[in-house]
């Protein structure tokens, strides 16, 4: 990821290694194929329209977006399957968005309570909009447990919301100690809600689970749909996690190194260009591609200050490539990806950046 091309953006900015992107695309829609589940990767990791057509070209069967407006961008560049994996409470303005969606391509929507259940079928119904039912597998964070699944579905159908099924996310698998774990709880869960929908006399079509961390050991005897989203550009995150090697990392912030104040290696890639998340178990606040040792020690909005393991700091105005550590996040503060082929550099727009609602 150090060619450089005439006209090159301004540092900091988003670089694309369209050859790693491929790669990571098509190794696991193969890995989904084999496992005979559908993929619907999460695109609220890329935003980016253009990627969302590679995935769908090699096989996935539409999209995961996380709320309404990256929909609409979804729809617009031309992808006709889409799943809200969030448990919407639907205002008003949402059930517009949402009638108008429906018209467009095919469409569903989490739940996670009867009252929102009940709610969404009094306002969609006889759209042709669905529902999945979101239980907690372990997160704790959204979706009811996995024994009450059947009674949400079941206030959906009788509200006149279709119910295609039970979703999940294993997000405790974030932890390089709970990822197999997380993977095992989450078919736990699935398995209690399949159960749950059984008892009340509805059968489910889709059982979704699945995260970039947890990939490698989802239980696919019980899913019928894993929807990752990190995979396809990789961040130093599911690096310290062992679940991508550095060379299938796709993208990168291109950062000058501006100082060497206090023996240090500053960089113009703060928090601003590359997010200031930072899990518990992270070593620093981003890593550096072709210094694997490197670690980001201080990040402050304009300035990375980097502690170079071998003590030898690349020149003043060279440029580096820094791998941030929650790639969805830093992709949602970046207008453009910068698309690199090895030959040409063609930007791409973040088209859904910002759209949160």
């Amino acid at each position: 990821m150090s060619s450089a091309y005439a006209g090159e953006p301004a540092t900091p900015y988003l670089r694309v290694d369209v050859g790693r992107l491929r790669s990571n695309i098509e190794a696991t829609a193969a890995r989904a194929a084999a496992a005979g589940v559908s993929l619907r990767p999460h695109a609220k990791t890329h935003k980016t329209p253009e990627i969302a057509r590679l995935q769908i070209a090699a096989g996935a069967v539409g999209l995961t977006v996380a709320t309404i407006g990256e929909a609409e961008v979804f729809v617009d560049g031309g992808v006709e399957d889409l799943f809200i994996a969030y448990p919407l409470w639907l205002s008003d303005e949402a059930v517009r968005q949402l009638r108008d969606l429906a018209g467009r391509a095919d469409l569903a929507i989490g739940v996670d309570s009867v009252a929102a259940a009940t709610r969404a079928g009094s306002l969609l119904a006889g759209t042709g909009i669905a529902a999945l039912v979101e239980v907690d597998s372990g997160q704790h964070r959204t979706g009811v447990p996995a024994g009450d699944a059947g009674a949400v579905a079941a206030a959906a159908v009788e509200a006149g919301l279709p119910v295609r099924g039970v979703f999940t996310f294993p997000g405790h698998g974030y932890s390089p100690d709970l990822m197999r774990t997380a993977a095992d709880d989450e078919a736990a869960a699935l398995s209690a809600a399949v159960a749950s929908f059984r008892e009340a006399g509805l059968e489910p079509d889709i059982v979704s689970g699945g995260s970039t961390p947890t990939l490698g050991h989802s239980h696919t005897g019980e899913l019928t749909e894993l929807r990752p989203g990190v995979y396809v550009f990789g961040d130093a995150q599911q690096w310290e996690l062992g679940v991508m090697q550095p060379e299938a990392i796709a993208l990168t912030c291109r950062a000058t190194v501006v100082s060497h104040a206090g023996g240090r290696l500053v960089l113009d890639s703060g928090g601003k260009a590359l997010g200031a998340d930072r899990a518990a178990y992270a070593t620093g606040s981003g890593r550096l591609l072709e210094h694997p040792d490197a670690r980001i020690v201080l990040l402050s909005e304009h300035h990375a200050v980097v502690d170079l393991a071998d003590g030898a700091l690349p020149p003043l105005g060279s440029r580096v490539d820094v791998v941030p550590n929650h790639v969805c996040a830093a992709v949602n503060l970046a207008d453009t990806l910068w698309a690199d082929d090895a030959t040409t550099l063609a930007p791409w727009a973040v088209a859904a950046r910002g759209r949160n609602a």
